[in-house]
């Protein structure tokens, strides 16, 4: 089956899409940025077929979110680390972990905490204005062309 190419619309969302949008990757950026960053403990803990993981690893460090780093040449072994690109998918990942925690928790609450290192609080993240630092919802801003945006067919 052809995979559609997200990458070539002009939209940022797509093109995010095209880099994270299997279920997999998520999970992998996940589980590097909280330590697990060789291969066969990353298999072990996601449950994933090798095959899988292998395509996986080499699509996120073909698109930037990945580095692949030897920490054995005898015999050869690597593990992965994210890059400054990757470390900023992470915050992408962490608005929708507070939706999630939110929407899907369920009674027994969110299955992880996250601790603010500048105030030492319990906190998660949230959507902030760039230009004045207020928090910035769907239904308070426009949406506009910008200079990478295509005419509107009709």
């Amino acid at each position: 089956m052809q995979r559609t190419a997200f990458g070539d619309m002009a939209c940022s969302i797509a093109r995010t899409w095209d880099v994270i949008g299997e279920p997999w990757s998520p999970l992998i950026v996940r589980n590097i940025y909280i330590g697990i960053t060789r291969f066969d403990r990353l298999q072990q803990s996601l449950g994933i077929s090798r095959k899988v993981l292998a395509e996986r690893l080499r699509w996120l460090t073909e698109a930037g979110v990945l580095e692949r780093r030897e920490y054995s040449a005898k015999p050869p072994r690597h593990e992965y680390l994210l890059t400054a690109k990757g470390l900023e998918l992470v915050e992408v990942l962490m608005v929708m972990v507070a939706w999630g925690d939110k929407w899907l928790a369920g009674e027994a609450g969110p299955p992880v905490l996250y601790r603010h290192h500048a105030c030492g609080q319990i906190g998660h993240a949230e959507l902030v204005c760039s230009a004045c630092g207020k928090p910035m919802h769907a239904t308070g801003i426009d949406v506009l062309p910008g200079p990478g945006s295509e005419p509107l067919a009709g």
